[in-house]
């Protein structure tokens, strides 16, 4: 990783601009966005239709060509929700489609291109219709969606539990265990009696933890000068390998 060379006051700068990006542009797209988020590149960030609901302390990271989508498409005005507990993590890529009800609880992490969805959206034959019976989606606490895995319709994800990469999640999972393969099956359980370390944990003190890395960047920042900053930016090659 090469080093940062934007001077303290530009990097807070940036920061600020991106939180407020987010609260002009994506807060409204939401039902409630809790507090104390991090979401990097919020332009490659989207909440689409109603009844979007996110915890605080949510962490998003957007990247070109990655992004972060939250939607909800109802069978009518107003219906369907996205229900997202505290301190998550959606990874570039990850995606969330919702026709009735999908929601995830707190701490839960979703890898690279992870994607959950409630609904086939078409029926085998008439393929302009859902099927009538909704089959909302429940994550558990404390859930890691390894990368390019796939939540389907109906599925009930118990608490700690992984999902390995690229697994396909047809049917419920158990607490405690991972699963893998498609469809995905159990290869082994987790030994609770070790405990977990979660994002919830990690999230304990927003306001303590953003004192904390603000305090760090003003300490591994303070020698970086504006100038050497725009000339890296404009001849890359100056900043080395």
């Amino acid at each position: 990783m090469r080093d940062d060379l934007r001077p303290y006051w530009l990097k807070k700068s940036y920061l600020k601009f991106r939180r407020w990006y987010a609260n002009y542009f994506l807060r409204p797209e939401c039902a409630y966005l809790g507090p104390h988020h991090t979401i990097m590149k919020p332009w490659y960030v989207q909440f689409s239709g109603n009844n979007i609901r996110i915890g605080s302390s949510f962490t998003a990271i957007g990247e070109p060509g990655n992004r972060v989508e939250v939607g909800v498409w109802g069978r009518d005005v107003g219906q369907g929700q996205v229900v997202i507990g505290d301190a998550c993590l959606m990874s570039p890529g990850s995606r969330i489609s919702a026709s009735d009800e999908i929601v995830i609880g707190d701490g839960v992490m979703l890898a690279n291109g992870a994607y959950i969805t409630d609904s086939d959206w078409h029926t085998i034959y008439d393929r302009m219709a859902r099927e009538e019976t909704p089959t909302p989606v429940r994550i558990g606490n404390n859930v890691w969606l390894g990368d390019h895995s796939t939540v389907l319709k109906g599925v009930t994800i118990g608490d700690n539990s992984v999902v390995a990469a690229r697994a396909v999640v047809t049917r419920d999972v158990p607490e405690n265990v991972v699963v893998a393969g498609s469809p995905a099956k159990i290869i082994s359980e987790l030994d609770p009696g070790r405990g977990f370390k979660t994002r919830m944990d990690y999230y304990s003190d927003p306001v303590g933890l953003e004192t904390f890395f603000d305090g760090v960047d003003r300490e591994v920042l303070a020698g970086n000068s504006f100038w050497r900053w725009l000339w890296g930016v404009i001849y890359p090659a100056s900043r080395g390998c």
